[in-house]
């Protein structure tokens, strides 16, 4: 399997900036403890006060709706009427905020800090109704030592101090650079498919005493820091999505591409001592076109598709509690133009309200995002968007109106 877990090995919107090599450790020494122990406070609060039966129908099509066509995209965002639609925040990296180390890390106003892409896209945003759902992603050089982006930070702090950061910029009470307040963001998620190597390096780490999930120790340093960080303004109504988990993974550190499965993943950060989130992110995508929506993943096996995301529901409620869970990108590819992994227009359709409607039957499930709204460009790219590349509708895009006119919006 690929990068996300997604079929033929084809890297997501991430992958292509993420080149993984080994790198450092992340220190979990550094996150403040008054803080957090507040911040525990107020968003088990918020928690409850947010949970909500009602599913939050969007979009996540980074190329579209950061450095594309924007302008075009939001008016057919009008038009489908999406409500959330998840933008990578770059920490680091070729559209990065932070290209290098602020004076004063906690200010929004550093000079460093280069925020005019992320500001257009989401006042854009507001005036066409969407809620932005922000993905911390990406380390900058300066803060591990000039490895990759998915090499994590060596200090914790670093990335807890641009959580905070980002999270007052966009508070709904900051002034931007082009004059006027900044639209509130609400919704965070911390990294992205860290149990996938594309994403994160090292999922594994050979020790005296045998290998240890490496991934899962970083990770729980990485969800606590931008936690920690986006809490710290004591924002109402702010929640903080963990995991972001791929599908699949092999469980064998000795492998060509190890990986960790999400269920696996996800008690090895409950073992690594994560504490505090608002809600588990998952990607659970289908693995041949063979399968529909319910399809289960082999008996034995270690996938979680929507066909079983109950078995992932079931480990967070005896790990975490009653914990809301997000599925943060989710579809099926067309055929054409994909011969191989791709479902007639008719299907893919289909499947997009199976999957949907799934989704809104399970009442631990508040948010569900499809992938993508246009074809991507080059054949080993993704093609599951509602559109083709040439912009042609394919029969999803007036299913996906559909969905969200069954719905209720909070």
């Amino acid at each position: 399997m690929g990068a996300g877990g997604r079929p033929r090995g084809r890297p997501g919107p991430l992958a292509q900036v993420a080149r993984p090599r080994a790198g450092a450790r992340l220190s979990v020494k550094v996150l403040f403890a008054a803080a957090t122990a507040a911040v525990a406070v107020l968003a088990a609060t918020a928690q409850e006060a947010d949970a909500s039966r009602f599913l939050r129908v969007g979009i996540y099509d980074e190329a579209q709706t950061l450095y594309g066509p924007v302008d075009q995209t939001f008016a057919l965002f009008r038009e489908l009427k999406v409500q959330e639609v998840r933008l990578n925040l770059y920490w680091g990296g070729r559209f990065g905020v932070a290209r290098r180390r602020p004076a004063s890390a906690t200010n929004p106003a550093d000079p460093a800090y280069r925020w005019t892409l992320y500001d257009r896209t989401v006042r854009l945003a507001q005036r066409s109704g969407v809620r932005v759902l922000f993905s911390i992603y990406g380390t900058p050089p300066w803060a591990n030592g000039g490895k990759a982006l998915n090499v994590p930070p060596t200090r914790a702090l670093d990335l807890r101090n641009f959580a905070y950061a980002a999270a007052k910029r966009f508070s709904g009470s900051f002034a931007g650079a082009a004059g006027g307040t900044l639209p509130a963001v609400r919704d965070w998620l911390a990294w992205n498919e860290p149990n996938n190597p594309v994403f994160l390096r090292d999922q594994y780490r050979r020790t005296a005493r045998g290998w240890i999930v490496q991934s899962a120790r970083d990770y729980a340093a990485i969800c606590a820091a931008v936690y920690a960080g986006v809490h710290a303004t004591l924002v109402s109504g702010e929640r903080v999505g963990c995991g972001v988990t791929a599908p699949r993974g092999n469980n064998n550190p000795r492998s060509a591409r190890p990986s960790i499965s999400p269920i696996a993943f996800l008690r090895a950060v409950k073992s690594a001592g994560l504490a505090h989130f608002d809600a588990w992110a998952h990607h659970p995508y289908y693995a041949a076109p063979s399968e529909t929506p319910a399809s289960r993943p082999d008996a034995g096996g270690t996938a979680v598709t929507l066909g079983n995301i109950g078995d992932l529901v079931r480990e967070l409620t005896r790990l975490y509690g009653n914990k809301r869970l997000w599925i943060t990108e989710y579809g099926f590819q067309t055929n054409p133009p994909d011969r191989i992994f791709g479902v007639s227009y008719a299907r893919q359709a289909t499947y997009l309200r199976q999957s949907f409607a799934m989704a809104r039957a399970n009442p631990r499930i508040d948010m569900m995002l499809w992938f993508l709204l246009r074809d991507e460009p080059a054949l080993g790219g993704w093609q599951s968007g509602l559109l083709s590349i040439s912009g042609k509708r394919k029969p999803a895009f007036a299913a996906f109106k559909t969905v969200v006119a069954a719905g209720r919006v909070r």
